[in-house]
Protein backbone atom coordinates (compact mmCIF):
# COMPACT_ATOMS: atom_id res chain seq x y z
CA UNK A 1 0.00 0.00 0.00
CA UNK A 2 1.46 3.06 -1.03
CA UNK A 3 0.91 6.68 0.58
CA UNK A 4 0.34 8.94 -2.34
CA UNK A 5 1.19 12.56 -2.14
CA UNK A 6 -1.78 13.63 -2.29
CA UNK A 7 -3.16 11.76 0.24
CA UNK A 8 -0.51 12.89 2.31
CA UNK A 9 -1.89 16.67 1.49
CA UNK A 10 -5.21 15.90 2.79
CA UNK A 11 -3.47 14.11 5.66
CA UNK A 12 -1.39 17.41 6.54
CA UNK A 13 -5.14 19.40 6.24
CA UNK A 14 -7.24 17.05 8.20
CA UNK A 15 -4.29 16.84 11.15
CA UNK A 16 -4.02 20.75 11.01
CA UNK A 17 -7.65 21.48 11.21
CA UNK A 18 -8.03 18.76 14.03
CA UNK A 19 -5.12 19.47 16.61
CA UNK A 20 -3.27 22.59 14.83
CA UNK A 21 -0.51 20.50 13.93
CA UNK A 22 1.86 20.91 10.90
CA UNK A 23 2.95 17.19 9.50
CA UNK A 24 5.74 18.20 7.20
CA UNK A 25 6.97 16.27 4.38
CA UNK A 26 10.32 14.41 6.63
CA UNK A 27 7.23 12.90 8.34
CA UNK A 28 5.51 10.38 5.48
CA UNK A 29 7.58 7.52 7.08
CA UNK A 30 6.17 8.26 10.43
CA UNK A 31 2.74 7.82 9.09
CA UNK A 32 2.66 4.91 7.11
CA UNK A 33 5.33 3.27 9.97
CA UNK A 34 2.01 4.14 12.56
CA UNK A 35 -0.78 3.84 10.32
CA UNK A 36 -0.01 0.86 7.57
CA UNK A 37 -1.08 -1.91 10.29
CA UNK A 38 -3.91 -0.40 11.20
CA UNK A 39 -5.19 0.44 8.14
CA UNK A 40 -4.96 -2.83 6.88
CA UNK A 41 -6.63 -4.55 9.83
CA UNK A 42 -9.67 -2.73 9.17
CA UNK A 43 -9.61 -3.94 5.58
CA UNK A 44 -9.38 -0.43 3.72
CA UNK A 45 -7.61 -0.44 0.80
CA UNK A 46 -6.18 3.13 0.22
CA UNK A 47 -4.84 5.70 2.64
CA UNK A 48 -7.17 7.68 1.14
CA UNK A 49 -10.17 5.90 2.19
CA UNK A 50 -9.14 5.52 5.68
CA UNK A 51 -8.45 9.49 6.31
CA UNK A 52 -11.53 9.91 4.95
CA UNK A 53 -12.72 7.91 7.10
CA UNK A 54 -11.90 10.14 10.18
CA UNK A 55 -12.06 12.98 8.08
CA UNK A 56 -16.04 13.59 9.26
CA UNK A 57 -17.73 12.18 12.66
CA UNK A 58 -19.07 9.34 11.99
CA UNK A 59 -16.55 7.25 13.46
CA UNK A 60 -14.99 9.23 16.12
CA UNK A 61 -13.53 6.64 17.63
CA UNK A 62 -11.21 5.34 15.02
CA UNK A 63 -10.35 9.45 14.49
CA UNK A 64 -9.06 9.72 17.99
CA UNK A 65 -7.07 6.06 17.41
CA UNK A 66 -5.35 7.94 14.59
CA UNK A 67 -4.91 11.47 16.24
CA UNK A 68 -3.39 9.30 18.99
CA UNK A 69 -1.43 7.27 17.44
CA UNK A 70 0.36 10.69 15.14
CA UNK A 71 0.87 13.19 17.62
CA UNK A 72 4.23 13.21 19.44
CA UNK A 73 4.06 13.18 23.25
CA UNK A 74 7.75 13.36 24.52
CA UNK A 75 8.18 13.90 28.53
CA UNK A 76 9.65 12.96 31.81
CA UNK A 77 9.66 14.04 35.14
CA UNK A 78 10.52 17.48 36.20
CA UNK A 79 11.90 18.61 32.60
CA UNK A 80 13.18 21.94 32.87
CA UNK A 81 14.29 22.35 36.40
CA UNK A 82 14.12 25.85 36.72
CA UNK A 83 10.10 26.07 36.52
CA UNK A 84 10.04 23.69 39.31
CA UNK A 85 12.58 26.02 41.56
CA UNK A 86 10.67 28.92 40.81
CA UNK A 87 7.26 26.90 41.80
CA UNK A 88 8.72 26.18 44.68
CA UNK A 89 10.71 29.34 46.08
CA UNK A 90 8.77 31.75 44.63
CA UNK A 91 5.23 31.42 43.76
CA UNK A 92 4.28 28.84 46.80
CA UNK A 93 5.72 31.00 49.64
CA UNK A 94 3.49 33.60 48.45
CA UNK A 95 -0.05 31.82 48.70
CA UNK A 96 -2.11 33.41 51.86
CA UNK A 97 -2.80 30.73 54.98
CA UNK A 98 -5.39 28.29 53.70
CA UNK A 99 -6.29 30.09 50.40
CA UNK A 100 -6.42 26.96 47.78
CA UNK A 101 -4.23 26.74 44.57
CA UNK A 102 -4.66 25.13 41.44
CA UNK A 103 -2.18 24.40 38.86
CA UNK A 104 -3.23 23.79 34.82
CA UNK A 105 -0.50 21.34 32.92
CA UNK A 106 -2.40 21.80 29.80
CA UNK A 107 -0.90 18.94 27.79
CA UNK A 108 0.08 16.91 30.00
CA UNK A 109 0.82 13.94 27.55
CA UNK A 110 1.26 10.80 29.91
CA UNK A 111 1.22 12.40 33.21
CA UNK A 112 4.77 13.08 34.33
CA UNK A 113 4.57 17.57 34.53
CA UNK A 114 1.44 16.84 36.51
CA UNK A 115 3.24 14.51 38.93
CA UNK A 116 6.24 17.00 39.53
CA UNK A 117 3.88 19.62 39.88
CA UNK A 118 1.97 17.33 42.77
CA UNK A 119 5.15 16.20 44.00
CA UNK A 120 6.19 20.14 44.73
CA UNK A 121 2.78 21.30 46.19
CA UNK A 122 2.43 18.49 48.45
CA UNK A 123 6.01 19.63 50.27
CA UNK A 124 4.88 23.11 50.41
CA UNK A 125 1.34 22.81 50.95
CA UNK A 126 1.04 20.25 52.68
CA UNK A 127 -2.56 19.36 53.68
CA UNK A 128 -3.40 22.94 52.45
CA UNK A 129 -6.03 22.79 49.29
CA UNK A 130 -5.02 22.30 46.26
CA UNK A 131 -5.22 20.49 43.20
CA UNK A 132 -4.07 19.94 39.49
CA UNK A 133 -5.94 19.53 36.58
CA UNK A 134 -4.06 17.61 33.35
CA UNK A 135 -5.49 17.66 29.98
CA UNK A 136 -4.55 16.34 26.55
CA UNK A 137 -5.64 15.46 23.32
CA UNK A 138 -4.85 11.80 23.62
CA UNK A 139 -6.71 9.56 25.20
CA UNK A 140 -4.13 6.89 25.15
CA UNK A 141 -1.61 8.77 26.85
CA UNK A 142 -4.40 10.05 29.52
CA UNK A 143 -4.94 6.20 30.16
CA UNK A 144 -1.98 6.16 31.57
CA UNK A 145 -1.12 9.08 33.57
CA UNK A 146 -4.60 8.02 35.25
CA UNK A 147 -2.60 4.97 36.41
CA UNK A 148 0.30 7.05 37.64
CA UNK A 149 2.82 4.05 37.17
CA UNK A 150 5.75 3.89 35.32
CA UNK A 151 8.92 2.45 34.38
CA UNK A 152 11.64 2.54 37.16
CA UNK A 153 14.09 4.33 34.67
CA UNK A 154 11.53 7.01 34.55
CA UNK A 155 12.39 7.85 37.77
CA UNK A 156 15.69 9.21 37.42
CA UNK A 157 15.20 12.92 37.03
CA UNK A 158 12.91 12.65 40.33
CA UNK A 159 14.89 14.43 43.06
CA UNK A 160 15.51 11.43 46.00
CA UNK A 161 13.37 13.06 48.23
CA UNK A 162 10.53 13.12 46.15
CA UNK A 163 11.23 9.83 45.03
CA UNK A 164 11.59 8.59 48.59
CA UNK A 165 8.77 10.15 50.22
CA UNK A 166 5.33 10.11 46.31
CA UNK A 167 6.74 7.03 44.60
CA UNK A 168 6.16 3.59 45.49
CA UNK A 169 8.79 0.53 43.94
CA UNK A 170 6.72 -2.26 42.47
CA UNK A 171 7.22 -5.62 43.35
CA UNK A 172 6.50 -9.00 42.19
CA UNK A 173 4.13 -8.79 38.47
CA UNK A 174 4.94 -5.32 39.20
CA UNK A 175 9.05 -5.28 39.77
CA UNK A 176 10.80 -3.00 37.04
CA UNK A 177 7.69 -0.29 37.69
CA UNK A 178 7.06 2.23 40.64
CA UNK A 179 3.57 3.98 40.88
CA UNK A 180 2.88 7.61 42.54
CA UNK A 181 1.47 7.40 45.85
CA UNK A 182 -2.13 7.37 46.13
CA UNK A 183 -2.54 10.13 48.13
CA UNK A 184 -1.09 12.23 45.47
CA UNK A 185 -3.30 11.03 42.55
CA UNK A 186 -6.37 11.80 44.54
CA UNK A 187 -5.07 15.44 43.75
CA UNK A 188 -4.42 15.20 40.07
CA UNK A 189 -7.45 14.84 37.57
CA UNK A 190 -7.01 14.32 33.60
CA UNK A 191 -9.22 14.76 30.99
CA UNK A 192 -9.33 15.28 27.46
CA UNK A 193 -9.40 18.37 25.75
CA UNK A 194 -8.30 19.79 22.30
CA UNK A 195 -6.51 23.26 22.88
CA UNK A 196 -7.35 24.31 19.56
CA UNK A 197 -11.59 24.36 20.54
CA UNK A 198 -14.02 25.07 23.38
CA UNK A 199 -12.16 24.23 26.73
CA UNK A 200 -14.28 22.22 29.38
CA UNK A 201 -15.09 23.98 32.43
CA UNK A 202 -12.54 23.82 34.41
CA UNK A 203 -12.36 26.74 36.58
CA UNK A 204 -9.50 29.93 37.24
CA UNK A 205 -6.16 28.29 37.96
CA UNK A 206 -3.00 30.53 39.87
CA UNK A 207 -0.48 28.99 37.19
CA UNK A 208 -0.95 26.94 33.85
CA UNK A 209 1.88 24.93 32.38
CA UNK A 210 1.98 24.87 28.38
CA UNK A 211 5.57 23.77 27.62
CA UNK A 212 7.06 22.17 24.69
CA UNK A 213 3.62 21.70 22.54
CA UNK A 214 3.46 25.31 20.76
CA UNK A 215 6.73 24.16 18.71
CA UNK A 216 4.41 22.17 16.46
CA UNK A 217 2.10 24.84 15.71
CA UNK A 218 2.46 28.12 13.47
CA UNK A 219 2.17 31.09 14.74
CA UNK A 220 -1.59 32.17 13.87
CA UNK A 221 -2.73 28.75 16.16
CA UNK A 222 0.31 29.58 18.64
CA UNK A 223 -1.61 33.03 19.18
CA UNK A 224 -5.17 30.82 19.19
CA UNK A 225 -4.04 27.99 21.59
CA UNK A 226 -2.81 30.91 24.15
CA UNK A 227 -5.93 32.75 23.77
CA UNK A 228 -8.03 29.89 24.40
CA UNK A 229 -6.23 29.63 27.63
CA UNK A 230 -5.67 32.95 29.04
CA UNK A 231 -9.34 33.54 30.56
CA UNK A 232 -8.53 30.60 32.72
CA UNK A 233 -5.61 32.41 34.33
CA UNK A 234 -6.46 34.72 37.31
CA UNK A 235 -4.72 37.91 37.10
CA UNK A 236 -1.36 38.15 39.00
CA UNK A 237 -1.03 34.53 37.99
CA UNK A 238 1.67 32.48 35.96
CA UNK A 239 1.88 30.87 32.82
CA UNK A 240 4.83 28.35 31.68
CA UNK A 241 5.91 27.82 28.16
CA UNK A 242 9.07 25.87 26.99
CA UNK A 243 12.14 27.56 26.97
CA UNK A 244 12.30 26.96 23.24
CA UNK A 245 8.82 28.87 22.83
CA UNK A 246 8.46 32.57 23.10
CA UNK A 247 5.51 33.97 23.82
CA UNK A 248 6.70 37.95 23.50
CA UNK A 249 5.02 40.06 21.18
CA UNK A 250 2.61 36.97 20.72
CA UNK A 251 -0.32 38.05 23.06
CA UNK A 252 -1.35 40.64 24.81
CA UNK A 253 -2.01 40.79 28.67
CA UNK A 254 0.97 38.19 29.76
CA UNK A 255 4.74 39.98 31.01
CA UNK A 256 7.97 37.80 30.79
CA UNK A 257 9.62 37.69 34.09
CA UNK A 258 11.98 34.81 33.96
CA UNK A 259 13.07 32.81 31.14
CA UNK A 260 9.51 31.07 29.83
CA UNK A 261 7.67 32.13 32.61
CA UNK A 262 5.11 35.10 32.73
CA UNK A 263 2.47 36.88 34.85
CA UNK A 264 -0.59 38.08 33.77
CA UNK A 265 -1.51 41.67 34.06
Amino acid sequence: MKLTDQEFDYLQKLLYEAAGINLTKEKKALVVGRLTRRIESLGIASYGEYFRRIAGHADPQERQWALDALTTNETYFFREPRHFAFLSETILPAVPAGASFRVWSAASSSGEEAYSIAMVLAERLGQRPWEIVGTDLSTKVLEKAMRGQYPMERADKIPKPYLRAYCLKGTGEHDGTFLIDAALRKRVRFQQANLLGPLPKVGLFDVIFLRNVLIYFDLPTKRRVVDNLLPFIKPGSYFFSGHSESLTGLVDGLVPIKPAIYRKL
